[in-house]
């Protein structure tokens, strides 16, 4: 593979602009007037505008949903329309199904929290997003100073965009690893000892 240094140089930042501005919305700035689902779609697709608008493989569409629903990882629409608790849910599913199962989400995503509960774990959940983003640019940032600078490869930094690309895939693997052997653990009852 052959790659433009000047065309991902500024790619990377332009990437890390957009991402290092990037909010999800709190619980109490999300709709609550009941949505239809393709209102739903288009909020979604603006919400979390960073992911890959794909035309053959679209990351938000009506079957997700819909699919989110059979499964039971979020409450069931009320008369085919969607309200801040849906989209709350919504939001979560899309971000974390870029890296989590669906079997994955169900233990991580309860359908059947209170209002209150779900308050706070969106929430919580929009914070936690937010660090975790600016975390990450920096660490694209060290990774990929090699291609910056052009001194190669040191250590984890990058100095070609193929280094670049297989540190992002290994990185994204340990995380789904850590994140499936964290969860493995939730309902473990220490020995007594």
């Amino acid at each position: 593979m052959q790659f433009d240094q000047i065309l991902v140089s500024e790619k990377l930042t332009r990437w890390e602009k957009n991402l290092e501005s990037y909010q999800l919305p709190r619980y109490d700035a999300l709709p609550d007037l009941g949505l239809y689902m393709e209102q739903v779609v288009t909020l979604l697709k603006g919400y979390l505008s960073y992911l890959p608008a794909d035309e053959e493989d679209p990351v938000i569409t009506p079957a997700a949903i819909n699919n989110y629903v059979r499964k039971k990882i979020m409450p069931m629409p009320v008369k085919k329309k969607y309200y801040r608790s849906h989209i709350a849910y919504l939001v979560m599913i899309c971000a974390l199904k870029q890296s989590m199962s669906i079997s994955t989400l169900q233990k991580m995503l309860p359908a059947d929290l209170s209002e209150d509960a779900l308050k706070q774990t969106y929430d919580a959940f929009t914070v936690r997003y937010r660090a975790s983003a600016k975390y990450f640019v920096r660490l694209v940032r060290e990774t990929s100073a090699g291609i910056f600078d052009g001194k190669g490869d040191r250590g984890v930094t990058a100095g070609s965009t193929e280094g670049l690309i297989t540190s992002a895939a290994v990185i994204s693997g340990f995380a789904r690893l850590l994140a499936s052997e964290l969860l493995s653990l939730a309902d473990i009852t220490p020995p007594e000892g």
